[in-house]
């Protein structure tokens, strides 16, 4: 399963040189990131009721290129691999118009209670909303 949005680059996602800040993609692809758990029915408020929160716990990304202001974009979202203990999430941001690649990254997520405690496992609610047959290759 893919998950992509689309958005334009506004001028507080840039920098002092007129490009989009590197911070800023983290912040387009949490959007992804939380928009492709909608997808799933996996609202992140009515989890953090059910006791479980999927912190961000790796992410490499690469930086190919600048996105400028007005551009439009979109983030696409699969997920990559799945573990009893982790999803790992593939993201690539790039230009609508030209396909041009911005950045590509592989984000991964872990399940943790209020307090901060590991869940062993992922809670049901996660592993059974994200099923072997819904992972993509990359």
């Amino acid at each position: 399963m893919e998950h992509v949005y689309s958005d334009k680059v506004y001028y507080a996602d840039t920098d002092a040189y007129g490009v989009v800040w590197h911070g800023a993609y983290l912040r387009m692809m949490e959007k992804g990131r939380v928009l492709f758990c909608d997808e799933l029915g996996l609202d992140l408020v009515t989890l953090k009721e059910q006791d479980i929160l999927i912190p961000v716990t790796n992410i490499n990304i690469k930086y190919k290129s600048s996105a400028k202001i007005d551009e439009r974009y979109s983030v696409k979202t699969i997920v990559s691999k799945k573990t009893p203990l982790s999803i790992t999430f593939h993201q690539i941001i790039e230009n609508t118009e030209t396909g041009k690649i911005y950045t590509e990254a592989d984000v991964t997520v872990v399940a943790v209670n209020g307090e901060g405690k590991l869940y062993r496992r992922l809670p049901e609610i996660l592993a059974n909303s994200i099923q072997e047959d819904a992972l993509c290759s990359v």
